[in-house]
């Protein structure tokens, strides 16, 4: 795998608000957070940019409206917002495409030549997935760090149910499988990287 020197790093959504699973239900890949510092601190440590996107959700009952707590990146980011030797851009969406964000990261990967993205971050299956696809739609080359992200059980139409896991699969395999993105490891990013 390849790294380009300008690659950025998009960090989707990591709030707090997720947290609160009486709103969310059940999660999978505990381990999610872990491997989104570690990404976080690969793409500063290696100068990279670094995007941090921010849900600013304008449903009236969400954990991630403006003004709650949970609009809060987790405490984790916002400790490392700032201390990259890289380009940083903050995005604020109330989307699920990082894309139609203020301001418009498109416009400013491409001010620097940037063409390939790593993603990693919050919902899976929901604004990391719809970043990825348009990315790669935009013609970038997109890396989807699987690990590096999380959902919750989903509810669908006729009562059909999905846990997190199996949800998380269907967006590896759609990503994967429909030429959007290479679905990797974060493991694999941060040896790139390097």
């Amino acid at each position: 795998m390849e790294i380009a020197e300008n690659a950025a790093l998009v960090v989707v959504d990591v709030q707090e608000g997720f947290e609160e699973e009486a709103y969310w239900g059940p999660r999978n890949n505990p381990g999610a957070d872990r491997n989104i510092a570690r990404l976080i601190d690969a793409w500063q440590a290696s100068g990279r940019p670094v995007v941090f996107v921010r849900h600013d959700s304008p449903k009236p009952d969400s954990p991630l409206r403006v003004g709650q707590p949970g609009n809060d990146f987790k405490g984790y980011v916002e400790e490392r917002r700032g201390k990259g030797g890289g380009p940083e851009l903050l995005v604020t969406k109330s989307v699920n495409s990082a894309f139609y964000g203020t301001p418009d990261l498109g416009a400013w990967l491409d001010r620097d030549g940037v063409r390939q993205i790593a993603v990693a971050g919050i919902q899976t299956n929901m604004c990391a997935e719809t970043t990825a696809r348009m990315g790669g739609n935009l013609g970038y080359e997109v890396f989807f760090a699987l690990d590096a992200t999380y959902t919750f059980d989903g509810i669908g139409p006729w009562g059909w149910t999905l846990g997190a896991d199996e949800l998380a699969r269907a967006t590896a395999v759609s990503l994967h499988g429909g030429g959007f993105a290479k679905v990797v490891r974060s493991v694999e990013l941060i040896e790139a990287a390097g």
